[in-house]
């Protein structure tokens, strides 16, 4: 085992001579990419060596033929909920018989559902539960994932699932980032007690949370019937004292505040951002927070979507993420997420393709490993069969399109 040669690649995409920065507004319009090339990486350190165009470089290699495919980054899903028990399929009929989001969560759906359901899980159960979602994922070409807490909320729950991503982190090859998410709704035991709530998460969740080094990123549910910009700033206040950066829910259904809130924290991303106006657009432009938007949660809930255009257009890095968990995104196909960005936002295959690789990795502060082709940047790609054009991936969405796949310098059947 050693160095590995792809050779006969139609498209390099997504080329950089090092760790590329987000890409922002005009930018993300270009794939950055050579034809007709080579890439080299080394299966033992998991790491890309090399690439270029024409004679083919000497030396003892072994060798994967593209046959004229297409290779990529692999994605960056910045947002997923993966671990969790059970599903949620009632809900969905719910939805379809025409209960709101809200409706569902009033009637003790929702989050609390899944909450109940992670109660009774054992640790083990979930571990189970939650990798073949983490393995299914990574099949489809993410490399890198953000995985939320949130399904919990009691500090044992919590923590429960906190320590399930620890595992997950350990037996993948892929990439991956804990947040902790205790402030995703309020507990049963707290019902009509929010601000007590609050204070437990303040007094007791966060410092265990800390205490195990279990979380990387802290995130709040700040929307219209769940945590209020008063709750966030407290929360955000308490977790900075612990080192955990912000990534926040905001504007999914309504103009929350939490764009601001999270500017505030300098959040490393706000999510969602369906509600999103001029006013958060600005207060992101001058700032270094990237939006993400969610347009799994739009398609599946059937509500706006992120203006994902007007923050291209305003100069902004767009990061796109799945949003996978069982009540309003339950897929984390993020080829999928592309295509919804291309049919449903407006935007071009270019723009998707920035905000599900390199953007998203930012969104999830591994841009300096993930994201893109560069030496010394993970070899996780994706080397597609032979295409007719770059456009065809977002465009023919569910036809079979990958070849090979490689996550930390190893094929993945």
């Amino acid at each position: 085992m050693g160095k590995v040669l792809i050779k006969n690649i139609s498209l390099l995409a997504g080329t950089a001579s090092g760790p590329r920065p987000a890409v922002s507004g005009d930018k993300m319009d270009s794939l950055s990419s050579l034809s007709e090339s080579w890439l080299i990486y080394d299966d033992r350190s998991g790491l890309i060596d090399s690439f270029g165009v024409g004679k083919l470089p000497d030396g003892d290699f072994q060798t994967i033929d593209a046959h004229g495919g297409i290779v990529m980054p692999s994605y960056c899903d910045s947002h997923t909920h993966i671990v969790y028990s059970g599903s949620r399929e009632r809900e969905f009929l719910d939805k379809i018989n025409g209960l709101s989001y809200e409706e569902i969560a009033a009637n003790g759906g929702g989050i609390l559902n899944s909450s109940d359901r992670v109660a009774l899980a054992s640790e083990d159960e979930l571990y189970r539960e939650s990798k073949e979602r983490l393995d299914e994922v990574v099949s489809k070409g993410t490399g890198a994932i953000e995985i939320k807490s949130g399904y919990g909320l009691s500090t044992e729950s919590e923590l429960k699932m906190l320590r399930v991503i620890a595992r997950l982190k350990e037996s993948t090859d892929a990439v991956v980032r804990a947040t902790f998410l205790g402030a995703h709704a309020v507990g049963r035991a707290y019902a009509g007690r929010q601000s007590e709530y609050v204070d437990m998460l303040i007094s007791e969740m966060l410092p265990a949370v800390a205490a195990e080094g279990l979380a990387d990123f802290v995130d709040v549910f700040c929307d219209k019937g769940f945590f209020s910009v008063n709750d966030t700033d407290r929360i955000l206040t308490a977790a900075a004292g612990y080192g955990m950066r912000p990534k926040i829910h905001a504007n999914e259904l309504a103009n929350s505040g939490g764009v601001q809130i999270g500017i505030k924290h300098d959040a490393l991303s706000v999510d969602h951002l369906e509600r999103g106006e001029a006013a958060e657009i600005k207060a992101l432009a001058e700032s270094s927070t990237i939006p993400t938007a969610l347009p799994g949660a739009s398609f599946f809930l059937n509500m706006p979507y992120a203006p994902a255009k007007m923050m291209v257009e305003a100069g902004l890095p767009l990061a796109l993420a799945s949003d996978y968990n069982p009540g309003s995104s339950p897929s984390g196909d993020m080829r999928f997420v592309m295509a919804l960005a291309c049919i449903k936002m407006r935007l071009t295959p270019s723009q998707a393709f920035n905000a599900v690789t390199v953007n998203g990795a930012h969104a999830m502060g591994v841009g300096d490993i993930c994201g893109s082709i560069a030496p010394g940047m993970r070899a996780n790609l994706i080397i597609t069969k032979p295409l007719g054009a770059f456009e065809f991936i977002p465009y023919a969405y569910n036809t079979p399109y990958i070849s090979h796949l490689v996550i930390n310098g190893k094929q993945i059947d």
